[in-house]
């Protein structure tokens, strides 16, 4: 993908994300099941980074599990980061939780980090939100140099082509002046209805491309499941291990 078509598509959702914050929010108050599966596998003392932690719906279930181990989120949107620090302001144990504003498709995102070391990261619904492949394997080996010997990547991908209904919020490129053969091959550009109409830029990856991509970012699968939504399989989920 050529470098300025990737930055329109990041341009379309940091514009979405900007405006749309609140409703989006309101449509985030409680985790899917596939982030609840792997919670369980977390554990208690681990410290965790959260990329693309939105309003800290994670911590909330982090929190309520009694994690110990110190919780790092991290998100471009101010809004959503708002939310995610009034919801933290009011368990328990929120001085174990921490909040960071960075854009995770810039190049230096992680040095804002100030050589964090953590047992595990989680990117739910994040990756598919990255152009290119170039991108993609810049940001996860720039998660691998975060993670310790043997800690573990939580991931997970919208899987919205096995949903007819999601299928139908599928636009075509040229209402935000590109044309098919300007982006890759599973980029689609869905509309949002609520508090507004929006579009945004989502990849659609299958198992095989993202077996690929750990490869050449420096990580061995361990797992891969599908979970939530209409059937249980609206999202694909995978647990990676960096090689020795």
């Amino acid at each position: 993908m050529e470098p300025e078509i990737a930055e329109r598509l990041l341009a379309l959702n940091r514009q979405f994300y900007q405006t749309f914050a609140q409703p989006f929010s309101a449509t985030r108050q409680r985790l899917q099941p596939g982030v609840r599966h792997l919670l369980v596998s977390i554990p208690l003392e681990a410290s965790l980074l959260d990329l693309g932690c939105g309003n800290g719906e994670l911590w909330r279930a982090l929190a309520a599990r009694g994690q110990s181990g110190a919780y790092l989120g991290v998100d471009f949107s101010p809004g959503l980061l708002q939310a995610a620090q009034e919801l933290a302001a009011a368990s328990e144990n929120s001085g174990q939780a921490r909040f960071l504003q960075a854009d995770l498709t810039s190049s230096d995102w992680a040095g804002k980090l100030a050589c964090l070391q953590v047992d595990t990261v989680t990117a739910f619904a994040a990756l598919h939100h990255l152009p290119g492949e170039t991108m993609r394997a810049q940001f996860l080996r720039q998660v691998r140099g975060l993670l310790t010997p043997h800690g573990r990547l939580h991931h997970s991908n919208w899987q919205f082509l096995n949903s007819e209904r999601l299928r139908a919020r599928i636009q075509p490129w040229e209402l935000v002046g590109l044309t098919p053969d300007q982006v890759d091959t599973g980029d689609y550009l869905l509309d949002w209805r609520q508090g507004g109409y929006g579009l945004r830029y989502v990849h659609h990856f299958d198992q095989a491309e993202l077996e690929k991509l750990a490869q050449t970012s420096g990580f061995c699968v361990l797992d891969t499941f599908l979970s939530d939504g209409e059937g249980g399989r609206l999202s694909i989920y995978q647990t990676w291990e960096p090689f020795e």
